[in-house]
């Protein structure tokens, strides 16, 4: 069947098949010239002459014009029709909505709230300049809800949000599952890696980044990275400067383009913002081709404020030669030097104990180095107003979270009045219940693939007495989210390792029950 030629073509051109959608558009709707085929959609010749082709008799011809037969034109209307002009004035009241209620935003992480409007136009935009429908979407950090805004103008896009905010990342899923649209987050500081399950995994890339080199550096990187294919893949990134100071903006362009990115459009103005006034509330949209990928490094120092920015000085030596000396560890051994933050692997794997500078933790750092260290002893500095650290609550919070496998002190006011020291000693295993056991077992892998270090678990908890079949079975039936279980515990949002914990806790039931 010709239609069926027509669909390879057009699935062959992957996420930028919008513009032969708009030609076979032109072409159900009256007679056109080859000349018109090519210029309303920008699209060319020789690529409307392949369609042409394709299209074979389907098409009808007089002269050097050209449609669809009409007898077929609803046939291919529904299977490559491309929306007309649309009314979203719906789609902006909800964004509207969320923006309102979306956690407030975060001046140590650069967030500076995109009006609703610039969300919509992003998410038509993209609609419109490339072909969404089953295509991946990956949006690097989202305090703007750009992923809510596509999701509304075109639900049957697939869309993962990473981003550090912890507030945010709760927020998202909690608007996703109610609409049921196909949005999922995960727990990512593009500082130490992309979770590798999103390596080399999307058609599109978007982000708002920090607007520093270095943050605009960093953020592209990791969006070539999580690219697929490299010739077929964009990336999207939102930057601004002020008029005021070109020599800044040239600099940004230049660390894009070590990166091999080619601009194949500068949207001038295109992201308008409630606040960011130094740059006139406003920012261009980049449209970026990548010739290839890079290495990417970097520090730790890519936003314009506060204790993670280029400017800032870092933590006093006495505060880190507290860290060293309160850092639980064996009689006799030297004090361990203090390490800087990160949890792309285990850290700490073989040390007796461990120090680990967090002085410039944003609130998330301190859990994630929790779950992802493997000395039995450790200590980390964090500033005193750390979310984690500051109220009993937040306390309470993270000590829940890690009681099977550490226990928490918490020396505010230590060295001084800025920080906190957190000590962390291990939880023996003499008093846990099974439940226990098996959670403490996850933690303790949080870096494996979850549905495998979950089975183990319960495997051990058991002391064998679960086969691996069984222990599979147990974790298919039971409510979590499936897709999870693919991930690492180490990249989940903090607020669905909550929820997982009790599920892994209640599994291990069916050891006490073997004749449930």
């Amino acid at each position: 069947m010709t239609i069926d030629q027509v669909r390879q073509l057009v699935t062959e051109r992957g996420v930028h098949a919008r513009k032969l959608r708009e030609v076979l558009s032109l072409l159900t709707e009256d007679w056109h010239p080859l000349a018109e085929l090519v210029r309303l959609p920008a699209v060319p010749r020789r690529t409307v002459q392949d369609l042409l082709k394709a299209l074979g008799d389907d098409a009808e011809s007089s002269g050097d014009r050209y449609r669809i037969a009409p007898g077929l034109v609803a046939s291919y209307r529904s299977a490559f029709g491309v929306s007309g002009v649309r009314d979203h004035t719906d789609v902006l009241r909800q964004i509207l909505v969320d923006i309102a209620d979306v956690p407030p935003p975060l001046s140590s992480l650069d967030h500076v709230q995109a009006t609703a409007e610039t969300a919509l136009n992003r998410a038509v935009w993209l609609d419109s300049a490339y072909d969404l429908t089953g295509r991946r979407l990956l949006c690097l950090g989202d305090h703007d809800l750009t992923s809510l805004a596509v999701a509304a103008v075109n639900p049957h896009v697939s869309i993962t949000v990473v981003d550090l905010d912890e507030r945010l990342l709760e927020f998202i899923d909690s608007r996703a599952a109610a609409r049921g649209l196909d949005i999922r987050t995960l727990h990512c500081d593009m500082r130490f890696g992309l979770p590798a399950s999103i390596l080399e995994s999307f058609d599109l890339v978007f982000s708002d980044p920090p607007y520093s080199p270095e943050g605009m550096g960093l953020f592209a990187g990791r969006g070539i990275e999580a690219l697929e294919d490299i010739a077929s893949g964009r990336l999207l990134l939102a930057y601004g400067f002020s008029d005021r100071t070109p020599a800044l903006g040239l600099k940004v362009q230049q660390e894009l383009q070590k990166l091999g990115l080619v601009f194949e459009a500068i949207l001038p103005a295109f992201h308008r913002f409630d606040g960011a006034q130094a740059i006139g509330s406003a920012a261009d949209l980049y449209v970026c081709r990548p010739t290839g990928r890079r290495a990417v490094s970097g520090g730790t120092r890519i936003y314009t404020h506060g204790a993670q920015s280029v400017e800032s000085s870092g933590p006093s030596q006495e505060a880190l030669s507290a860290l060293s000396d309160l850092a639980p560890r064996p009689e006799s051994s030297p004090p361990p030097k203090p390490r800087p933050a990160g949890w792309a692997e285990p850290v700490g794997k073989g040390a007796a104990s461990l120090a680990v500078d967090l002085s410039a933790d944003p609130g998330p750092w301190l859990l994630r180095t929790l779950l992802a260290s493997s000395p039995a002893r450790l200590a980390c500095l964090v500033p005193n107003n750390h979310p984690a650290v500051s109220s009993e609550a937040g306390q309470k919070e993270l000590q829940e979270l890690v009681r099977t496998r550490f226990k928490l002190k918490f020396l505010r006011n230590n060295p001084d009045g800025r920080t906190t020291i957190v000590v962390a000693d291990q939880v023996l295993t003499g008093g846990l219940s099974l439940g226990e056991r098996a959670v403490r077992e996850v933690l303790m892998k949080a870096h494996g693939k979850l549905r495998n270090s979950w089975r183990e678990a319960l495997i051990t908890a058991s002391q064998g007495v679960l086969t691996k079949k069984q222990a599979a079975e147990i974790i298919d039936n039971a409510p979590v989210g499936q897709d999870d279980l693919e991930l690492r515990l180490i990249d989940l949002p903090k607020h669905r390792i909550a929820a997982l914990l009790p599920e892994i806790s209640a599994s291990a039931g069916y050891v006490e029950r073997p004749e449930s």
